[in-house]
């Protein structure tokens, strides 16, 4: 298997990992919230919400930890 896709397939893998808490959090705050909104209306909030969580908080925690994992390297020792 080639290094790219072992690494796009670690970086899928631990990204879900991460993700599916902030998705599930955001959902059970925002539903109570948005009783009877349809789910357009729904997601033009959580779409924003998730998108820059993900960017500015769990896609640079990912890197920080799991960098080296996804790049398929040993993490030094420090």
């Amino acid at each position: 298997m080639p290094s790219f896709l072992a690494s796009r397939l670690r970086m899928a893998l631990v990204m879900s990992v991460a993700v599916y808490p902030v998705v599930t959090l955001y959902l059970y705050v925002l539903m109570p919230l948005t009783t009877g909104w349809d789910i357009w209306q729904r997601s033009l909030v959580l779409v924003p919400c998730m998108a820059s969580t993900i960017v500015l908080v769990v896609v640079p925690l990912i890197g920080r930890h799991f960098g080296a994992f996804i790049a398929g390297t040993k993490r030094a020792a420090s």
